[in-house]
């Protein structure tokens, strides 16, 4: 017997599909979810059915909670800002793939990401600023040419930068290293949560450790259950690339890290600004 037959005999309301027009599915296209997401899946009390695969290729049932997810729209953003101070993880679209976030102040939500992710504790965390002028709260910026990093951001790009003797940042986040990547994204939602969390947001893709970055909710659906906000901003147009990451750590170099979905248009505003490459 094939896979799918197994999977018919032994969970057939998979293959019954909902109407698209089922008052379940209305209250879903409320908050903006595409009816593809749905199909085939039962919707009971807020929670999506989905199919799933052990470690032994046996297919489970996981229930999904879609209770907790939300439009990207400003009128959710006291709603997210208080689940920041609350020290928990949310989703969030960015200008460039989607992203979890938390309080960079909090080490307890710090360290639940890297538990989301599961990723190693010895790789750095970027942080999200509301405003070009915020960042001198986290990082130096002093030995920068004036106006470089307002032409910079807000965009697709990561700054990497000393922390230097004044930030506010917590020594528990990036511990070891004394840079931190900086971003200001093009995204009005973000950028309102961070100038309304009164810190800056630990800001990292919103998959699996080594995995695929995600340009849509659905592609890191298996993570939902542990944030409790996701906020949909719809399919992303910017591709998987992510933010270009600049070392801006040496006065007058640059080093790029990664080259990201705006590396040309990065180099051209460094070198405008007399920024050389560091070879």
């Amino acid at each position: 017997m094939n896979i799918s037959a197994k999977i018919a005999v032994r969970f057939p309301h998979l293959h019954r599909r909902l109407r698209a027009d089922s008052p379940s599915l209305r209250g879903l296209h409320e908050l903006g979810f595409s009816p593809s997401l749905h199909k085939n899946r039962g919707v009971l009390g807020g929670f999506a059915k989905r199919m799933a695969f052990d470690s032994n290729g046996s297919a489970a049932d996981l229930a999904v909670d879609t209770g907790n997810i939300r439009p990207a729209l400003e009128t959710h953003a006291e709603e997210a800002i208080r689940a920041i101070k609350a020290q928990k993880v949310i989703a969030v679209p960015t200008d460039t793939i989607y992203g979890f976030a938390c309080d960079a102040c909090s080490a307890d939500a710090v360290k639940r990401i890297y538990e989301i992710k599961g990723r190693k504790h010895t790789s750095p965390l970027a942080i999200c600023v509301g405003d070009v002028s915020d960042i001198t709260r986290f990082a130096e910026t002093n030995h920068l040419p004036d106006g470089l990093l307002d032409k910079l951001l807000p965009g697709p790009v990561t700054v990497v930068l000393d922390r230097g003797d004044r930030s506010i940042l917590e020594k528990s986040l990036n511990p070891g290293l004394d840079s931190i990547g900086v971003r200001v994204p093009d995204s009005n939602f973000i950028r309102k949560l961070a100038s309304g969390s009164g810190s800056a947001l630990a800001l990292t893709s919103a998959n699996l450790s080594g995995q695929p970055s995600s340009v849509s909710i659905n592609e890191f659906e298996n993570l939902w259950h542990h944030c409790a906000y996701i906020y949909d901003g719809g399919m992303l147009p910017a591709g998987r690339a992510g933010s270009t990451v600049v070392d801006l750590t040496q006065p007058g170099l640059y080093k790029i890290l990664r080259p990201g979905s705006a590396m040309e248009e990065t180099v051209k505003t460094l070198e405008k600004f007399g920024i050389q490459k560091d070879q």
